[in-house]
């Protein structure tokens, strides 16, 4: 099992093969060193052998032809264990104790003031999932907003979301690739999508920002990185994310500086979703009778079923703890098209 890597240990994890007694945080902990229990050096340097696996959980990595794989698991599922927001990304807590929906109307907020939003301007939002950043825009700020998604489950609950708050004339989605954004836009967005891009598409994003970002108008992106490139996993690129890059910040502000694309503001966001993925797992383990109950009839059985718990079990710790132990990291990029001379104060 050990000898299989990453994906020989997720795999056999997946299939109850591998059972852990105790906190699985703990145990993934081990590939960083920093575990609080004390084992044997043998098994120390035996759980090495599967250190790349653990260096990549957490990434939320995608191609375009495989958005649907993750996205379109079904909006029940989801709803289980995410907010009532259904935001899947990470939150901004002020407090610690901080409710998950609390922390992620905080994100909004925060985003909002960065952008500095105003009454009647446009915002663009690319790679929209189920609309919360566009809801909270239009209907605290009167922003007219247009999405841009993959997903037809989320542009399903777009739609029917549009339609129950009467905001016709404020948000507009569209079922679209990015590449296809159309217009110009005071202000542009992008939250958590940017993994999916991948990084031969990176150029042709931030061309499509320049040119759908009016001159000197705010943009935000923000996007798992790290210091610098590393490899997909390859359990995770089989089973959460198939195909993809995780992008490396030097890299993004690179080509971003190519573009004329020019930085107000970078924050790490780390420790925010360490405790979001933590508040996602508290979820997810309270709601697993009702999870299973969701998904055995459309994933064709209990042993598919458990199967995929598992799989979404140590996805989601293994991310947590990739960005605790600092493999990870949640950049805040905030910029304009061009130089915009305006203070920027939030």
């Amino acid at each position: 099992i050990l000898g299989g890597g990453s994906l020989g240990f997720g795999e056999e994890f997946m299939k109850g093969n591998i059972l852990v007694e105790g906190d699985l945080q703990e145990l993934i902990k081990m590939g960083y060193g920093q575990s609080r229990i004390n084992f044997q050096l043998s098994l120390k340097e035996k759980l090495k052998i599967f250190y790349n696996y653990i260096s990549s959980l957490g990434t939320v990595i995608n191609s375009k032809r495989n958005i649907s794989y993750h996205y379109d698991i079904g909006n029940d599922f989801y709803s289980l264990w995410l907010d009532s927001t259904l935001t899947y990304s990470c939150a901004y807590f002020k407090k610690e104790d901080d409710s998950l929906e609390r922390a992620q109307l905080n994100k909004y907020e925060h985003v909002s003031k960065k952008l500095q939003l105003k009454q009647g301007e446009t915002l663009v939002d690319i790679g929209c999932g189920w609309g919360g950043m566009m809801f909270y825009a239009a209907e605290n700020y009167g922003v007219k907003c247009e999405g841009y998604t993959l997903s037809q489950k989320q542009y399903d609950h777009i739609i029917e979301e549009i339609k129950k708050r009467n905001l016709a004339d404020f948000v507009k989605v569209y079922l679209k690739d990015y590449r296809e954004a159309r217009g110009k836009f005071d202000k542009f967005v992008s939250i958590g999508m940017f993994e999916h891009v991948g990084k031969k598409f990176h150029p042709v994003f931030f061309d499509v920002v320049k040119k759908i970002l009016k001159p000197e108008g705010i943009g935000l992106l923000q996007t798992i990185g790290s210091p610098k490139d590393k490899p997909s996993d390859p359990w995770i690129t089989k089973y959460i994310f198939p195909g993809g890059f995780i992008p490396a910040l030097p890299a993004i502000c690179n080509i971003m500086n190519q573009k004329d694309l020019v930085f107000f503001e970078i924050e790490d966001l780390r420790q925010h979703y360490a405790l979001t993925l933590d508040k996602w797992i508290e979820g997810f383990e309270e709601n697993i009778d009702k999870i299973r109950k969701a998904l055995i009839k459309p994933l064709g059985g209990e042993k598919q079923t458990e199967e995929f718990v598992r799989m979404w079990r140590l996805y989601l710790n293994g991310s947590s703890v990739s960005f605790k132990a600092g493999n990870n990291h949640l950049y805040q990029i905030t910029f304009s098209n061009g130089l915009n001379n305006q203070l920027h104060e939030r």
